[in-house]
């Protein structure tokens, strides 16, 4: 029975020293990883601060400029807009005077004419007076 509890004992001191390896592994990759992600992160910061930050600069001025000249079309297309409908308004106003117009003065005029022509169409087509029975 003594040798069987040596061997176990053995078997089992090899475990925990395999355990112990692991452990340290696993430690040893952890503090790898950490090492690598703060290399990448100083990476990124750099690349950002030398590529990212003046491109988002450019890109902001260039916005700027955009929402600036949109802004002036837009109080040009208004500007434009409003002086078509107020000129339309008054070529409105002017053809309506103009009608008018024509109509007071060729109003007397064609009642003028119309009397004429019933005048000498009465002349020229006399109505015959019905016969008296």
């Amino acid at each position: 029975m003594a040798a069987e509890l040596g061997t176990t004992n053995l078997l089992l001191g090899i475990m925990a020293a395999v355990s112990v390896l692991e452990g340290l592994l696993i430690i040893g990759i952890g503090i790898g990883a950490l090492v690598a992600y703060r290399k990448i992160m100083a990476l990124v910061n750099g690349l950002e601060a030398r590529q990212v930050a003046p491109a988002m600069a450019r890109v902001h001025a260039i916005l700027d400029d955009v929402k600036a000249v949109t802004e002036k079309v837009r109080d040009d297309v208004e500007r434009v807009d409003n002086a078509i409908h107020s000129t339309v308004d008054r070529i409105d106003d002017t053809a309506e005077r103009f009608r008018s117009n024509v109509r007071a003065k060729t109003s007397a005029v064609v009642g003028l004419m119309r009397g004429l022509r019933a005048v000498l169409d009465g002349m020229i087509h006399p109505r015959q007076k019905p016969r008296e029975a």
